[in-house]
């Protein structure tokens, strides 16, 4: 049985986590900063809702990059040299999540990204944890990115495209940064084809805990911003 928690009741070993159910380990408990920072650190992520209770996840194997593995084609790096797109942090996270939020996915019917969700990763920006990588053209937002910066470990949440790289455009950014700040792994929760395509893999959750126990330590950052993050590509 999946375990129901109470506002005050710790998350379970991550070790209790139910394969077949995609890492799902526990339902409820609140959405509040020390909550979720809490989760982050043990290696455990909201996904979805059920009657508005948060669904935690801890799968295994783990989806990451780590940012010397980046692998950018042929064509990312051309728009990466000559433009036309541009890339800002921080600027607008909101737009960026809820671009995220409409934005369909195949094999899921709606979003994950519900209010409560909306609000909780709002509260974190504002806290200076959660942050946003975005695509701009023409002065309009065409794609983006956000998730969680703790210590020396990012943990991306999700990410939205309008135009045609304008999602791994802002992932390029986000990268550069990151190596710019010695930042040591990308945790990207689950595999897709879109992110092994710009060089994540699966490690398991064991290594995930160890590489994670020695990254996410810190405390929250100021508001990113692009400055200094030039250089070949």
């Amino acid at each position: 049985m999946i375990p129901f928690l109470g506002p005050l009741d710790p998350f379970p070993p991550v070790a209790t986590a139910r394969p077949e159910l995609g890492g799902l380990l526990a339902v409820g408990g609140a959405l509040l900063p020390d909550r979720l920072l809490d989760a982050y650190r043990r290696g455990i992520f909201p996904w979805g809702t059920v009657e508005g209770h948060p669904l935690w996840y801890s799968p295994d194997p783990r989806m990451v990059l780590f940012p010397e593995e980046f692998r950018p084609s042929r064509s990312l790096r051309k728009i990466l040299r000559h433009g036309p797109l541009t890339v800002r942090f921080d600027s607008d996270f909101a737009a960026v999540i809820d671009g995220c939020a409409a934005t369909p996915r195949p094999g899921q019917d709606g979003t994950w990204i519900t209010a409560d969700m909306r609000e909780a990763y709002l509260r974190l920006h504002e806290l200076g944890w959660a942050h946003s990588v975005e695509t701009w053209a023409e002065g309009e937002l065409v794609g983006g990115l956000y998730g969680l910066a703790i210590g020396r470990m990012f943990y991306g949440e999700s990410m939205f495209s309008r135009s045609d790289n304008a999602s791994k455009f802002a992932f390029a950014h986000l990268v550069r940064y990151l190596q710019h700040h010695q930042f040591g792994m990308i945790d990207c929760q689950m595999y897709t084809d879109h992110l092994a395509s710009l060089g994540a893999r699966e490690i398991p959750r064991r290594e995930f805990l160890e590489r994670l126990h020695a990254l996410a330590a810190g405390g929250a950052r100021a508001n990113w911003s692009a400055a200094g993050l030039s250089g070949d590509w």
